[in-house]
């Protein structure tokens, strides 16, 4: 019986000279599909576009500018920079792209603002090995989902905020009216940007130090001055006082443009701390925020949660058989697959090593089990190719834990572990604990 063709949800589609293809598309392709993603390839303008054209969201788009040189009979006119300019013209619009330039071309400034100016999703100097090229896409792919959600607290006049233009931002706005007990809501909703109103810091300028001299205040968060009249000696002291900054009020537009670029920066910061690099999921430091807020929330709306804990089955045995490099290669291919079934509000973790973490909101843990066995399921379908010719498909075990039965995340997290562990001195490649039912099925 033939091996099930494998599916790719995500493609690269590249736009290269004949004889980069000819010379290293198999082997990209191959790299490619270890991360579980595919590659196209593309010599003519025209196709090219048809395909970015006909992409239903889940493409990366990538152009070798060197393609130029052998592209002059497809092209109005044979000059360097006005080819450049047609190319560009003819891209679809709506869309970003990723360019591959020589050292030559990366030295002139000129063009790397063309690029910018011209949808660019970023840009990479060659040589550069196919590994590490398909490396870089890959984590391009986890990039370009949906920015986090970043919360913005404001106290005081609410007036000339464009909230249709923060919501299109991912940037939910909350209101509070009360300075005094404006520590205790920071505190129960962790927002990641608290606006303060000229008129509230006239009244009590220590609110700001109030919320960060807090031992556990999110050290990512900025606390801002909103301005309605100039005023430099306000500014001064508002900076002396804690403040992060001070933004003028007046103008709705300019002022949700000078938040989305905060709340950019933040979501940048957040990354470096809770973030995985290998996988781009959230690290131990970035779950166990995310998780304690879900829990609050859950308590708050009376929510369930279902809480897993998954470990890739002897995945020592696969490094020290196949290597580090392939080991690393399951991981994120894990990675993928198990985001490729989460809602959007769910969490996931790679909480060290092999080891991965689930939260399902407003889960039962029987809902919780039959996800995360689905997800196991998926996975063990994935075929991995060790070397030519030579397929391979691994496991993962689980364990579940539900809130309220655990009121914390280190009780859940303990719970599922005790689970896991079950499921590992069960036979492996499987979930504990099994619903009732099921168990007597």
């Amino acid at each position: 019986m033939p091996s099930p063709v494998p599916l790719y949800k995500y493609r690269a589609l590249l736009l290269s000279q004949s004889f980069f293809i000819k010379d290293n598309a198999a082997e990209l392709r191959l790299h490619a599909h270890k991360y579980d993603f595919d590659m196209a390839f593309f010599s003519e303008v025209s196709q090219f576009v048809a395909a970015v054209e006909g992409d239903t969201g889940n493409g990366l788009f990538v152009i070798d500018l060197d393609a130029l040189h052998n592209m002059q009979s497809d092209m109005l006119d044979s000059r360097k920079t006005l080819m450049l300019g047609e190319l560009l013209q003819r891209l679809p619009a709506g869309k970003e792209y990723v360019y591959l330039q020589s050292s030559r071309q990366g030295g002139r400034y000129l063009l790397q603002q063309k690029l910018v100016d011209c949808h660019c999703l970023a840009y990479a100097e060659k040589p550069i090995a196919n590994d590490v090229l398909v490396d870089k896409l890959f984590k391009l792919f986890v990039q370009q989902k949906r920015g986090d959600l970043v919360r913005l607290m404001h106290l005081g006049d609410m007036s000339g905020m464009d909230e249709a233009c923060l919501h299109k931002a991912r940037i939910e706005l909350v209101e509070h009216d009360q300075a005094q007990t404006l520590h205790l809501r920071v505190r129960e909703l962790q927002p990641d940007l608290v606006l303060v109103s000229d008129a509230e810091f006239a009244r009590t300028e220590s609110l700001a130090w109030v919320l960060k001299k807090n031992i556990e205040a999110d050290p990512v968060r900025e606390i801002v001055l909103l301005q309605r009249q100039p005023d430099a000696a306000l500014m001064q002291r508002a900076l002396a006082n804690g403040f992060d900054a001070v933004l003028p009020a007046g103008d709705a537009g300019l002022l949700c443009a000078q938040l989305v670029n905060r709340a950019s920066k933040i979501r940048v910061s957040k990354d470096l701390i809770s973030k995985d690099r290998a996988t781009g999921l959230l690290n131990k430091v970035g779950l166990q925020q995310k998780a304690q807020e879900l829990i609050r929330q859950a308590a708050r709306e009376e929510r369930l949660l279902a809480y897993g804990v998954i470990d890739i089955d002897k995945f020592k045995t696969i490094n020290d058989t196949w290597g580090h490099y392939f080991g690393d290669i399951v991981l994120k291919r894990l990675a993928v697959c198990l985001a490729s079934h989460l809602g959007e509000r769910d969490l996931l973790s790679r909480f060290g090593g092999e080891e991965f973490v689930l939260v399902f909101w407003d889960c039962t843990v029987e809902e919780g089990w039959a996800r995360l066995d689905a997800m196991r399921r998926a996975f063990g379908a994935l075929p991995f190719e060790v070397r030519a010719g030579d397929v391979r498909r691994f496991s993962f075990s689980g364990g579940m834990a539900a809130y309220p039965a655990c009121q914390t995340e280190n009780a859940l997290f303990l719970r599922a572990d005790a689970m896991l562990y079950e499921a590992k001195q069960g036979g492996r490649d499987r979930i504990c604990p099994a619903p009732i039912a099921r168990a007597a099925a």
